[in-house]
Formats: structure tokens, C-alpha cells, sequence
């Protein structure tokens, strides 16, 4: 049997109503990534971890509910420290999950890939997070949604 929730590592923003999943391993960009998208008008759903839902046939991303309430809507801006930004207290549903991946391991014309969680198929990204087009590559593919991206069917 599926579990109904699962923890991971992990930065989530939300970006007109939808959840995105950004992973990494610590120092990979997340949080500068996440940092640059909530200073356009995104806001954070979790820093660090986020908890993961099924429900129905798709897949809700929130704050882990044993976080401690004094962390809820902070993100860790390195070498600022701790920074309390625009947040969503809720579970959001999940678009995209998007790899941290420097600009040569990124293939110019992707095949499309997907992230499982709960049982349920996420579509997949990589993304250099410290390029200068990455926030804008990132809202049109949660504007456009990945059946609308040539190539993803």
C-alpha cells in the first residue's frame, strides 16, 4: 500500500497557485533559486523540507507539519542567515519538480522525465539555478504546463 504523505529534502515555491519542487544537495542553488523567484512575486511553501501528499490522482506539497512555527515562512539566505519572506501556509498542489544541475550537464532539447513520489509521476526539470534565465525558464514552464511544452506528451 502507497503511504498517504512522505518528508523530503527539499525548497518548494509557489508560482500562480502551483507548487514547484526545487532539489539539490545543500550549496546546489535552491535557496538562491527560490530567493530570486520569491523577490519576483513567488512565495515560499518550505525551506529545507517539505512533506508531500497524495490526494486522489495528484500530488500536494506543504510544510512539514512537525515543523516548529517560528520556522514556518523563513528561508536561510546564505551569508545573510535566517530571512522571514512571503509564504503560504496551505498544501499547494505539485506542477514541477526541478533538479539543480550546472549549465553542461543540461540538455539543450530535453526528453521528458518525471519524479514518482506517493505513486504518482511528477514531471521533471533540470535547471542551472544560477543562470540568468532560470526564474523566467521556470514560470513559463509553470504558465505553459508540461503538455504544452513541444516534445513532453
Amino acid at each position: 500500500m502507497t503511504p498517504a504523505s512522505q518528508r523530503i529534502d527539499g525548497v518548494a515555491v509557489e508560482i500562480d497557485s502551483q507548487a514547484v519542487l526545487l532539489r539539490g544537495p545543500s550549496g546546489s542553488g535552491r535557496s538562491d533559486l527560490a530567493l530570486r523567484l520569491i523577490d519576483e512575486g513567488a512565495r515560499l511553501i518550505s525551506d529545507e523540507q517539505v512533506e508531500l501528499r497524495r490526494e486522489g490522482d495528484r500530488l500536494l506539497i506543504g510544510a512539514p507539519t512537525a515543523m516548529p512555527a517560528e520556522l514556518r515562512g523563513v528561508i536561510e539566505a546564505r551569508g545573510v542567515g535566517l530571512v522571514a519572506v512571503p509564504h503560504v501556509d496551505r498544501f499547494v498542489p505539485l506542477a514541477w519538480v526541478i533538479d539543480m544541475a550546472g549549465a553542461s550537464d543540461i540538455e539543450r532539447m530535453p526528453a521528458a522525465e518525471t519524479a514518482e513520489y506517493l505513486g504518482i509521476n511528477a514531471p521533471l526539470l533540470k535547471l542551472d539555478p544560477f543562470a540568468v534565465s532560470a526564474t523566467a525558464k521556470l514560470r513559463l514552464a509553470v504558465r505553459s504546463g508540461p503538455s504544452h511544452i513541444l516534445g513532453r506528451e
